[in-house]
């Protein structure tokens, strides 16, 4: 079998499979355009949920995240606070130690 041969047989076997394509195809071309763009519309929709669905998910943890520091700061500058007037009311009470 020459090159020639071999691409005849191709063609040939594109054809029938164009042909057998075309008379089995359940649907016409313009309803099989129309699923398609039905289902490319379907999937957009599906990602831009997803990625509101996201979005709020990051939000929320931001919150949570900003909620949880500005505790931690006040409950750390608490504990400093409190450092800083047990010292004082230790220095104040301590013998011989002067105060400034």
């Amino acid at each position: 079998m020459t090159n020639t041969d071999g691409i005849q047989m191709f063609c040939l076997g594109l054809g029938i499979g164009i042909a057998s394509a075309m008379l089995f195809a359940p649907k016409s071309g313009v309803e099989t355009r129309k699923d398609i763009r039905n289902k490319a519309s379907e999937g957009a929709d599906y990602v831009k949920t997803q990625a509101q669905q996201a979005a709020s998910a990051a939000s929320k943890l931001m919150d949570q995240g900003a909620t949880a520091v500005r505790n931690q700061r006040e409950s750390l500058k608490a504990a400093v606070e409190a450092g800083r007037s047990a010292y004082r009311e230790a220095m104040a009470t301590a013998p011989g130690v002067a105060t400034q």
